[in-house]
């Protein structure tokens, strides 16, 4: 199911035993534009502290109470490897935060959970390679709402909010919030349409026209984004469909 990453924020955090806290923010690659954490606040349970989980531990949403389930336990959050927040993730950290929870680490199978357990030797080598790779970057999407949306020929406005898979944890879209351009609407673009991204300018250019764009199918943000829209949005654009 497709999610809106605002709609998102606030979720209570549910372990086996409790309350864990709410869901502050996501952290994402910035090359493969997946969730790989869901930034908890901990609240007056661990004051102070945010935590990470990653995707894997989630069971089934409970949207009718803003829940997010997870299949652990307070006392293995509460125990897990601090991380400063507000310096970036080191791969080491990451390493660490996989250790502590047993989870299979994502760079190992290439995608969001490794399809086989790795055999010994492919850990080994795996975590040689995470040591030397620390500069792939998590990105908070926090960070990334607020960021200048370019089109080939001029800005359409900025970052305002992410549509998510729930099933792979894949973020789909970026809304686009064009109201110094087109007042009153926003646009949904996908990360393939991509053409470079400046992180220190906070800018994205992407490969398409503003009269496209002007043109594009009507995004409803109060309604769901479904395939049916989805199939009217590639074959507007005339891009390949990620499901195809």
């Amino acid at each position: 199911m497709l999610r809106s990453v605002k709609s998102l924020i606030g979720y209570k955090i549910g372990a086996t035993d409790g309350p864990l806290g709410k869901v502050d923010s996501f952290l994402f690659h910035d090359d493969s534009w997946i969730i790989r954490y869901l930034v908890v606040d901990t609240g007056n349970w661990l004051p102070g502290r945010k935590v990470l989980i990653s995707p894997v531990s989630l069971e089934q949403p409970v949207t009718k109470v803003k829940m997010l389930p997870v299949n652990l336990n307070r006392e293995q959050v509460k125990n897990s490897p601090d991380i400063d927040m507000d310096k970036p993730i080191s791969r080491q950290a990451e390493i660490e935060l996989h250790k502590h929870y047993d989870w299979t680490p994502y760079w190992i199978g290439g995608g969001f959970v490794a399809p086989v357990e790795p055999s010994s030797e492919e850990k080994k080598e795996a975590a040689v390679a995470a040591k030397e790779k620390v500069g792939l970057l998590l990105r908070s999407t926090q960070e990334v709402v607020g960021y200048h949306i370019h089109a080939t020929d001029g800005d359409i406005g900025h970052a305002e909010d992410f549509i998510l898979d729930d099933e792979s944890w894949i973020i789909r879209y970026l809304v686009v919030d064009t109201k110094n351009w087109l007042p009153g609407r926003s646009v949904l673009i996908s990360p393939q349409w991509i053409e470079k991204i400046s992180w220190s300018d906070s800018k994205v250019w992407i490969d398409l026209l503003k009269n496209q764009i002007k043109d594009s199918p009507k995004y409803d943000p109060l309604a769901a984004v479904n395939q049916e829209y989805e199939t009217r949005l590639y074959d507007y654009y005339g891009r390949p469909k990620y499901w195809a």
